[in-house]
């Protein structure tokens, strides 16, 4: 006999745990795990208690999010980290508008030296709350709303919204928890609904953070229409798995392009994902404009500015294109499905189609065929400027995660800017059959022949690197004879690996130490990429909304009755058998 327990809830469930029932006999409470006992599944146990109203709270930040019971328990200390960048770059966002308008409001003073509506306005106790509106579209327990109205300076107001009508219930009882009741709207209804109401200029958000399970794309129309114009929208999508290759069918239906596997699958999955966003934009005659884009863990985030302008929307062919991936050595080369040229004039561009592909029928390295992906984003997806700002932003302490923040932005701002995708070596030695040596080695090699190099956020093999596929072939071929080894070695006649290990090596490969080889996000061991922080931690099942005991118990009731039907039913069945025996047994 087998028998699943869910053992919490978060943004998403918790993997259902299956014992065997000799090991259920030994576990306590049949119906729910209380916080106590809880906290031997979660990370961060000191966050959760029981407090002397009998409710179990949950604090991350300074918010507290109460619960009925450790079963209705709806949170997901993962996400942690996305929560907390979150809530820095929105915090740098309020702080910029801020001083947008102070230096408006100083540019109308001097122009028209009168304040007298103001102060007519003030006086009649008409003064409007100023500062920024932000929207959290899928607020579930309302803790990333709670979290907004706490930590972030020069909020106007936060619409917390699920078209979960507990979720809102839940959302309110936090509110008043928190005592932010004074920057919190709590709200009941569809969130594309919603947005579409707030699509006239005067009634957009300045923030819109969509964070559902899954794919974004049926929410893009409507949030890129009603984010204000210089807005932001924080975007998460956590259906890697299409993003990522494994369905480019399924991929092309939600975000209209093809996604390929690759080891730079992750970054593609960011290009496919503000591509998307992008397409979405352009039929209202906006564009966007990334900010930070990063893929964390199981999902990507992506922060970017929405902007209008028809013109600029002519740019959107020469910031897209197809990639070509070769079946075999796995070499990338890229199209931009259009052509922008600055005109004579210096101020306006000429746009024109591209003549292509930028490829043979075969792969120049390999003789392989090739498979082609996209379209994508192909312009820098990371706003250096931006990034620098924010990481001296940050206050020192104040989140939980600020090593792993201070790691990924360190590591964004050190990507190459022009270069899409990237390589893996150990991807690159295991085509040829080589053992890899020092990264250093590799990346100095790139440096001593005049070619720019970095690491990706996105994969801790990824290297980024100017130097055309051809010479990283190189380095492997002069690495070969250098270790004394037959560069075709334990390779098959007919593989990639032989045909490319065959040629002779067409450049110079200096392998001398280089001092700038070992970038300073990895010289300084900076936190980058996070360790499992508990069992069954990363994708999990749709989430179910429990917020109210009575919903539960109820469940429990029925669950119980089907039970007991069943034992009734196998009783009955039992019974019969065994009369059935015993008249065969008299009958012999």
């Amino acid at each position: 006999m087998r028998v699943t327990k869910i053992l919490s809830f978060s943004r998403t469930l918790v993997k259902p745990m299956v014992v065997t029932a000799k090991q259920d006999s030994k576990m306590a409470e049949p119906d729910f795990i209380p916080v106590t006992e809880k906290k031997r599944f979660l990370c961060h146990q000191d966050r959760f208690y029981t407090n002397e109203d009998g409710w179990s709270v949950v604090r991350e930040g300074q918010a507290e999010i109460l619960f009925p019971t450790a079963k209705d328990v709806f949170y997901n200390p993962v996400q942690e980290f996305n929560r907390d960048l979150t809530t820095a770059v929105i915090t740098k966002f309020s702080n910029e508008k801020s001083i947008e308008k102070s230096t408006k409001k100083d540019k109308n003073k001097e122009n028209t030296n009168d304040s007298s509506n103001k102060e007519d306005n003030e006086a009649n106790g008409e003064k409007e709350k100023e500062g920024i509106t932000v929207l959290e579209a899928l607020a579930a327990s309302g803790l990333r709303s709670v979290r907004f109205a706490k930590e972030i300076p020069g909020l106007k107001s936060v619409t917390a919204n699920d078209w979960s009508a507990q979720a809102v219930e839940s959302i309110k009882r936090n509110v008043k928890h928190n005592k932010v009741d004074d920057i919190i709207i709590p709200h009941n209804g569809d969130a594309s609904l919603l947005m579409y109401k707030h699509k006239m200029p005067k009634d957009r958000f300045d923030v819109i953070d969509l964070d559902p399970y899954g794919s974004p794309t049926p929410f893009l129309d409507a949030a890129v229409q009603s984010v204000a114009d210089g807005g932001m929208l924080c975007i998460t999508a956590t259906d890697m798995a299409v993003l990522c290759g494994n369905s480019p069918e399924t991929c092309y239906t939600k975000y209209g392009a093809i996604a390929l596997k690759s080891k730079s699958c992750h970054e593609m999955a960011l290009r496919i994902l503000l591509q998307s966003i992008e397409s979405a934009a352009n039929r209202y005659g906006r564009y966007i404009q990334p900010l930070l884009t990063l893929s964390v863990d199981f999902y990507a985030r992506v922060f970017l500015k929405i902007h209008t302008g028809q013109a600029k929307c002519k740019m959107t062919t020469s910031k897209l294109g197809h990639v070509y991936q070769c079946t075999g050595c796995e070499a990338l080369h890229f199209q931009r499905l259009g052509k922008a040229v600055p005109h004579e004039n210096g101020k306006n561009f000429k746009f024109s189609l591209v003549t292509g592909p930028p490829v043979d029928r075969t792969c120049e390295h390999c003789s392989s065929p090739f498979h082609i992906g996209g379209p994508m984003w192909l312009n820098p997806i990371q706003d250096k400027q931006f990034i620098k700002e924010l990481l001296d932003s940050l206050e020192k302490d104040k989140f939980a995660t600020e090593e792993r923040i201070i790691g990924m932005l360190t590591m964004a701002l050190e990507e190459l800017e022009d270069v899409p995708l990237y390589y893996e070596i150990p991807r690159l030695c295991n085509i040829v059959k080589k053992s890899q040596g020092k990264l250093t080695k590799y990346t100095s090699a790139i440096l001593n022949a005049g070619y720019q190099f970095s690491l990706s956020h996105a994969n801790r093999a990824g290297l980024k690197t100017t130097a055309p596929l051809s010479f990283l072939w190189d380095m492997l071929r002069v690495q070969a004879k250098e270790d004394g080894l037959e560069p075709t070695r334990n390779l098959s006649l007919d593989s990639p690996g032989y045909k490319l290990m065959l040629k002779e090596a067409t450049t110079q490969v200096d392998f001398t130490f280089h001092p700038e080889s070992n970038p300073e996000s990895r010289e300084k061991n900076l936190k980058r990429f996070q360790l499992n922080p508990e069992p069954n931690w990363g994708p999990k099942a749709r989430a179910k909304t429990s917020f109210i005991p009575e919903g539960s118990e109820k469940r429990a009731n029925n669950q119980r009755k089907r039970n007991e039907a069943k034992m009734e039913k196998y009783k009955k069945i039992k019974s019969q058998q065994q009369e059935e025996k015993k008249e065969n047994s008299e009958n012999s």
